[in-house]
């Protein structure tokens, strides 16, 4: 048994898993009431999701605008599936939020007379799914600027410990007298620099690692973006949610040299359209809001004229709103664009569906709180009933910035600071270093192409059988592997993302209808009535206390 005085454990107030905008937020907002935070990037600091969202963040600020409005909206898009009162508090929020990254200097665009009647002082876009102008932005880069911004003032802050290019592995849960289902006491975390793998202590757990989107072969998310936080809660006996929400990016850059660059929606709220080979649009055959209907039903209709046609992508054309509009409006992807040989201002874009967002994940309530004591969970990683069946544009942001901040008034307001004990320190005895590591590549290319190919944007009950059978046996090889070797951030990510293609899969087969981001062909209906897929694992844990979430 390892004390906690020793030096491969590291005590701190709150631990937080993750350095997008929901971990930076939360770790800021902590960092006032005194607390000591760790920040585990798994990575350097800033890179992650956040860092590449283009659009923008939805809030209600035009003066037309309203709450109510909002909420239809989001209400719309998501299916039936959203939990009214997730998107209502999301909402209500959106405006003091938008605020907030204000105060902390994230530079939005300014607006000009032309561009705003409503007298707003910032330039406001409208997206797909959006009934008005509700996105404010950084031109076509706001992750950057929420993000670069955040990381400053992290980086700046007395209270915040940054252990970049650290791994959680495990969440550290136990039970005593005191806390007899069980308690997070911690996380087991590898330096991915010195090999070596520590014991963090804390009074809570934050869980803020983003998405599972590199589940498949062609993802427009970064490498961090490996399901960590999802796979550890689901370990560690949280229940999870509507997995089968996966959401694919309508338009993606199809180039070699830049496979995960996204096209933003701001371009199809700015007029742009989508044509095939022989310049013909189209979406109008598809939905009567043709390039400006949600992107699941713009990514299905790609989908389906690739195959009709057999062309490897559709175009995007923007080359009517002309050159200085383009490079006013956005700056980031022109100039990418031009240093791959393409001038949008001219030509169409080549561009194709990859998975971008995780609508499902771990079950919280509004303030965060998941089913096991101790965790929280929010940002993408978290299931909180905003985006039900199919995520808005623009809403995630919004997510990560309230969520963050009602999870840090939670932790400040509670004040159940656990009493230090004794924790087991990372037992390596029994394993060796790894001289089969073509193994990890193998695997992890086998378990992106399958899941691709068999529980893409258009799925059979087949395909997802075959699929099963396919994760369940990769599992085993898994299992065998990482309980004989010493661990590296290879084989934890196969082993999270392998996890959580199984809840996919697993919540997919469930759903017997088509709704939302869930299309299958032997179900082409939607059901009467919206019901959540919830999975719990095998020893499911008592809900931790004041977890509302309830299922449809």
């Amino acid at each position: 048994m390892q004390s906690t005085e020793s030096p491969v454990c590291k005590r701190f107030d709150v631990v937080v898993v993750g350095s997008g905008a929901a971990g930076l937020t939360l770790a800021l907002r902590l960092a006032r009431s005194g607390r000591r935070i760790a920040v585990i990037s798994k990575g350097a600091l800033a890179e992650g999701s956040t860092l590449y969202a283009q659009g923008g963040i939805s809030a209600v600020l035009d003066a037309e605008d309203s709450v109510d409005a909002h909420v239809a909206d989001t209400l719309a898009a998501g299916a039936g599936l959203c939990d009214e009162a997730a998107v209502r508090h999301t909402v209500s929020h959106s405006r003091a939020a938008i605020e907030w990254l204000i105060e902390r200097g994230v530079p939005f665009t300014r607006a000009e007379e032309t561009d705003n009647e409503s007298g707003y002082a910032y330039h406001l876009n409208r997206e797909g799914g959006h009934s008005h102008r509700r996105i404010i932005h950084a031109d076509d880069a706001t992750g950057r600027a929420v993000e670069t911004t955040l990381e400053g003032l992290t980086r700046a802050s007395e209270r915040i410990t940054v252990f970049e290019h650290h791994m959680a592995v495990e969440l550290i849960v136990t039970a005593d007298a005191d806390e007899p289902g069980g308690r997070c006491r911690g996380v087991y975390v590898l330096d991915i620099e010195a090999d070596t793998v520590f014991t963090f202590a804390a009074d809570q757990v934050v869980l803020a690692t983003g998405g599972a989107n590199l589940v498949y072969l062609y993802s427009s998310n970064p490498h961090a973006a490996s399901g960590d936080g999802i796979a550890m809660a689901w370990r560690a006996g949280a229940r999870v949610a509507n997995m089968e929400f996966m959401q694919f990016h309508p338009t993606c850059l199809y180039h070699p040299k830049a496979r995960s660059f996204l096209i933003s929606e701001a371009l199809r709220g700015e007029g742009a359209l989508l044509r095939l080979a022989d310049g013909s649009r189209f979406m109008p055959r598809h939905d009567e809001r043709a390039e400006l209907a949600p992107r699941d039903v713009v990514a299905r209709a790609i989908d389906a004229e690739m195959k009709r046609t057999g062309q490897p992508h559709v175009w995007l054309d923007i080359t009517h709103a002309g050159k200085p509009f383009i490079e006013k409006h956005f700056p980031a992807i022109n100039a990418r664009c031009l240093e791959l040989g393409l001038d949008m201002s001219k030509e169409a874009l080549p561009v194709v569906p990859a998975a971008h967002y995780t609508c499902g994940g771990v079950i919280t309530d509004l303030a965060g709180r998941t089913d096991i004591p101790g965790v929280y969970a929010i940002g993408e990683c978290a299931f909180t009933g905003l985006h039900g069946a199919n995520r808005m544009a623009s809403n995630s942001l919004l997510e990560c910035i309230v969520y963050a901040s009602a999870a840090a008034a939670d932790i400040e307001s509670r004040d159940d600071r656990v009493q230090p004990v004794a924790l087991p320190a990372w037992d390596e005895s029994r394993v060796t270093d790894s001289d089969e590591e073509v193994v990890v590549a193998h695997n992890w290319q086998e378990l992106r192409r399958f899941m691709w190919d068999y529980v893409g944007i258009v799925r059979t009950t087949k395909r997802l059988e075959r699929a099963l059978h396919r994760i369940e046996l990769l599992r085993r090889e898994i299992h065998d592997y990482y309980g004989s070797f010493r661990v590296t951030p290879g084989l934890l990510e196969l082993r999270n993302l392998a996890q959580v293609a199984e809840l996919i899969i697993r919540s997919a087969l469930d759903r017997r209808e088509s709704r939302g981001l869930h299309y299958i062909s032997d179900f082409p209906h939607t059901l009467p009535r919206a019901m959540h897929t919830v999975l719990s694992p095998e020893h499911p844990r008592d809900s931790g206390p004041g977890v509302s979430y309830r299922p449809l």
